[in-house]
């Protein structure tokens, strides 16, 4: 199994646990992936509002190096957002010559070309629940992951809308669900499981990012969850990184690890947590993965650097009055 492979930019950075533990969990099935040659930002989700053709050039420039490469005819992201937009690209490039068009010219700036409509593109879950299959991963799982209860978390990228056909139910998906008990988990009811994180609203709007994050995390303690599995890097960063703040802010006590379901998959198949960029999470996972007999090396406190000195910001001068 070959597959074009675009990591994006979170899986560089504050996500580097989730493609640590994709290429480790998927080894043993024979998965092979081809990493698109000097890819670029995908533009997240926000660039498309502001110039549509720019946007769609940036995302094409990845879909046009990644046609030439030796793939299959497809590519995976397991970011939700660069599969989302990486898929709207490839679907509406095809629907619309003139877009079509108009993107080439830009492309062709930089001596690029694409031909639309030759590319599949797939989120990671998709390729372990239908290409690798449950039976497959039944038959190598080594260390059930019995006795964890896990909240499963889509978020709101990967199932809607659908773009090339989507794998799973748009308001209550399965697969994730089917993969957690695969593996030995007991799986929780999750109502919320294909609600927004909210994304970068912390960033806009503090008060209603936070509240959508508590939502979430409530859901999940009120039925009992000991760890909340997700497969976006940007749910992820939001249900752990943001846990503390909801905290302070709504007077909650929430400890509720949160962690990739590639992660689950290679504690299940045996692989040493260390291997699977487990601990390097904001909340503990610890408490809840000793249910399961997974031991993880407590990590070094990362050493502080000296706080610099701001620059001093620039002024204008004021006008002199007439």
């Amino acid at each position: 199994m070959k597959y074009g492979y675009y990591p994006g930019c979170s899986l560089e950075k504050n996500a580097s646990a989730y493609h640590e533990s994709a290429m480790a969990a998927t080894k043993p099935f024979g998965v092979e992936f081809v990493e698109i040659e000097d890819w670029n930002c995908c533009g997240a989700t926000e660039y498309i509002a502001l110039n549509l053709t720019a946007a769609y050039s940036l995302v094409a420039r990845n879909l046009a190096i990644a046609a030439k490469q030796d793939n299959n005819g497809q590519v995976v992201a397991p970011c939700s957002a660069c599969f989302l937009n990486l898929s709207k690209a490839a679907q509406y490039l095809t629907d619309s010559p003139t877009l079509n068009d108009k993107v080439n010219i830009a492309l062709a700036a930089g001596g690029m070309h694409y031909d639309a409509g030759h590319l599949r593109i797939r989120h990671l879950l998709d390729i372990v629940v239908n290409d690798i299959g449950y039976d497959a991963i039944a038959e190598k799982v080594k260390k059930p992951l019995k006795g964890l209860r896990i909240a499963p978390y889509y978020g709101c990228m990967i199932v809607r809308p659908a773009f090339q056909g989507v794998f799973d139910d748009h308001e209550y998906p399965t697969t994730l669900d089917k993969l957690m008990k695969t593996l030995g988990a007991t799986v929780v009811d999750f109502p919320m499981k294909a609600h927004c994180c909210g994304g970068h609203m912390t960033q806009i709007s503090q008060s209603t990012g936070l509240e959508l994050i508590r939502q979430l995390l409530q859901n999940a303690a009120e039925n009992q969850a000991d760890a909340i599995v997700t497969l976006c890097p940007m749910c992820q960063l939001n249900l752990d990184a943001y846990q503390n703040d909801v905290n302070k802010f709504f007077k909650t006590n929430y400890r509720i690890p949160v962690l990739y379901f590639t992660q689950m998959m290679g504690l299940a198949l045996g692989i040493p947590a260390t291997e699977l960029g487990i601990g390097k999470e904001f909340i503990d996972a610890r408490p809840a993965l000793a249910k399961i007999g997974v031991e993880v090396p407590e990590a070094e406190a990362p050493k502080k650097k000296p706080a610099k000195e701001a620059l001093p910001m620039p002024r204008m001068q004021e006008e002199e009055e007439p």
